[in-house]
């Protein structure tokens, strides 16, 4: 069994910070890329921004030079700083992982249940 698990999600001003981790746990083989989407309401899920196993980034146009996506492979943990938040990030942040269960011959994506981030004064 796999688990993904996020915390850090929260309430914040414009122009505040936050910062989303997400842990992989149970029995897990391997782990390629890793991400953070976010779907806020009425619309639908949208990438945020996504770091391989080698450490290659890419990140949505709306939170380039706002938002940076890091790993701890050692941890299976991937993080997510936010700043400069602003009120249109606001949305349900969703941790993904594409990975390989000792369990399986194949990598396939795994979800977290989904962190609530609000900015709002």
């Amino acid at each position: 069994q796999v688990q993904l698990v996020e915390s850090g999600g929260g309430l914040v001003q414009p122009g505040g910070s936050l910062r989303l981790s997400c842990a992989a746990s149970g029995s897990i083989f391997s782990i390629n890329a890793m991400g953070w989407y976010r779907q806020a309401p009425g619309k639908q899920r949208e990438l945020v921004a996504r770091i391989t196993s080698g450490g290659m980034t890419n990140y949505a146009d709306s939170v380039k030079g706002r938002f940076t996506i890091s790993r701890d492979n050692a941890k299976n943990t991937v993080y997510l700083q936010m700043n400069s938040l602003k009120p249109e990030d606001t949305a349900v942040y969703h941790c993904n992982a594409n990975l390989r269960s000792r369990s399986s011959s194949w990598a396939r994506d795994y979800w977290g249940q989904g962190t609530q981030v609000t900015v709002s004064s």
